[in-house]
């Protein structure tokens, strides 16, 4: 039996178990929606298209799925660019399906034409401009392998909206075979004991886990190995839940916004193990001192990644979570009693932590969120948007599972929290999701609130509020000799009247002593509201 191309698309979807989609349709995405109104498949109306995206990598980071984001052509197409670049340089999982001219009209520019492919070939992992609908069948199911497999990342699919409506004999592939395409998982058995051996005789090592252990599910085996061999841990921003926040061995975040005691560590050890990191910038701003004084061994999937930013000693590529269980199995605790007794002690040093200042008129972020760790459980999920906020939160709240910490690591992308609370608690109802957020960042997506209120999704929101764009005012003080350029937002919304007008409520905070009661009584049901707080304007990160 014969069906079109937009009834392809679904059916493999269907076989890709996809049971939710975030998008925004169009004309040259029509066929597609037609098709949908007789599948099982779960739409999700995004207030922007990179919304959709966002909202399907906040699905994806909670679930383990590939979350699916769905657009027109044109401006639609290219409003997705931003969140596939997100979650490309974050390694999130997804698969981006954009509606495109007719095949005989492509180049022509006519009407809401975009190259989308030739736009995002350089931040997604593949990219499809579908040329027969006979291929579809193919294309999607190789679009979700690589998506999934190795280092996960974004693929497009460009369907033209003729290739929707013409009819085929559907068949779906049960193999694939991509050439030039053979992720490592399996660790080399000799480089595995070569770290072994390393970390028997180092005195002071060091592991430095970033997202991808939590991509590759490997927590549990990181603290095994640590445990077993008493070495302290930093996480990358990506990385936090990775080990939980309490744990002894966990010192916090490392970088330029991280913790004291992470990075006296990463300058002092004689071995650093990088786990699925990829020595960003923002976690090792001067690889070449690091490498100078200690060996580095760089564990990861992505064969590019090792030794790119920094000189490698030792690389194994492979699957993070299967190569420390084989080093659980081969390694042995080193002489290491000395180097905890410092760890320990610059632990104690990074006391700044429950030192907060009481304000007129204005609350510590860093208090605030201090309380918020005591009042939230392992389950529920946090989202960020990116500034002071994100790092206020990376560093004073407490992450206790891994997957349950969402932001936006290696692209920065201001507007993501929101859409991604989103996908968050469509991919797990049963959780509390939190989104927080500066006064900025906030109102880049700030329409997503629609979405939320469509959804009934209950959604709880921070936004500290100190009427800057607060991360770049920060910078401008500190290396600009406090000469402010674009960066005051003294004309921002009523944010209460704001949440009112969708049906939410809302409630202003401006001293520490609020904190407490008003978080409780935020989350004291599963509604949706703002718990908007007053920040100083000179408060810093630091």
């Amino acid at each position: 039996m014969k069906i079109t191309g937009a009834q392809a698309i679904i059916k493999a979807l269907e076989y890709e178990n996809t049971d939710v989609i975030f998008g925004y349709p169009g004309a040259a995405i029509c066929p597609f929606y037609d098709a949908l109104v007789d599948s099982g498949i779960k739409h999700i109306l995004t207030r922007n298209e990179q919304g959709a995206a966002h909202a399907a990598s906040g699905y994806a980071r909670v679930t383990g799925k590939t979350g699916v984001c769905v657009s027109t052509s044109g401006p639609g197409a290219t409003n997705l660019i931003t969140g596939i670049a997100t979650a490309y340089m974050d390694s999130i999982p997804m698969v981006a399906i954009t509606g495109q001219v007719s095949s005989e009209l492509i180049g022509r520019d006519v009407f809401q034409e975009a190259d989308i492919t030739g736009a995002t070939a350089p931040f997604c992992k593949h990219s499809y401009l579908v040329k027969n609908e006979k291929d579809l069948p193919r294309i999607i199911k190789e679009a979700f392998y690589i998506a999934s497999t190795g280092r996960p990342g974004p693929v497009v699919i460009d369907i033209p909206v003729d290739i929707q409506t013409r009819e085929f004999e559907f068949n779906y592939p049960k193999n694939i075979d991509i050439k030039g395409y053979k992720p490592t998982y399996k660790g080399h058995s000799l480089q595995i004991k070569k770290v072994a051996e390393a970390v028997s005789k180092a005195k002071r090592p060091l592991i430095c886990a970033g997202g991808g252990i939590i991509r590759a599910n490997a927590s549990k085996e990181l603290l095994d190995y640590a445990n077993k061999c008493s070495i302290p841990v930093t996480t990358t921003l990506m990385g936090l839940g990775a080990i939980p926040y309490h744990h002894k061995l966990n010192l916090g975040m490392l970088g330029s916004h991280g913790v004291y005691a992470a990075n006296y560590a990463v300058h002092n050890a004689d071995l650093l193990i990088i786990m699925g990191a990829r020595v960003g910038d923002r976690a090792m701003g001067s690889p070449s001192q690091i490498e100078n004084k200690a060996s580095i061994i760089h564990i990861d999937i992505d064969p590019a990644e090792i030794g790119k930013n920094i000189k490698v000693s030792i690389p194994v590529v492979g699957d993070v979570k299967s190569i420390l269980s084989e080093l659980i199995e081969v390694s042995q605790k080193g002489n290491v009693e000395e180097w905890n007794v410092l760890i320990n002690e610059a632990k104690e040093k990074n006391s700044i932590k429950t030192n907060y200042e009481d304000k007129a008129k204005f609350v510590s972020p860093k208090y605030a969120l201090s309380v918020l760790t005591k009042l939230i459980d392992e389950k529920t999920v946090v989202t960020t948007e990116v500034g002071q906020n994100q790092i206020w939160t990376a560093n004073y709240l407490g992450v206790r599972k891994a997957g349950t910490f969402i932001t936006s690591g290696g692209m920065g992308t201001m507007g993501y929290g929101l859409p991604a609370a989103v996908g968050a608690k469509i991919g797990a109802l049963e959780s509390r999701v939190i989104a927080i957020a500066g006064d900025g960042s906030f109102q880049m997506s700030m329409n997503e609130l629609g979405t939320i209120k469509q959804n009934k999704l209950g959604i709880k929101i921070i936004v500290f509020n100190n009427h800057r764009l607060g991360m770049v005012r920060e910078m401008q003080k500190v290396k600009y000799c406090s000469r402010y350029s674009g960066v005051f937002l003294d004309e921002n919304p009523d944010f209460i009247k704001l949440f009112e007008a969708y049906g939410f409520t809302g409630k202003t905070i401006d001293s520490n002593s609020q904190v407490e009661e008003a978080l409780k009584e935020m989350l004291s049901d599963d509604k949706t509201c703002l718990l908007e707080i007053i920040v100083d304007p000179e408060e810093s990160t630091l």
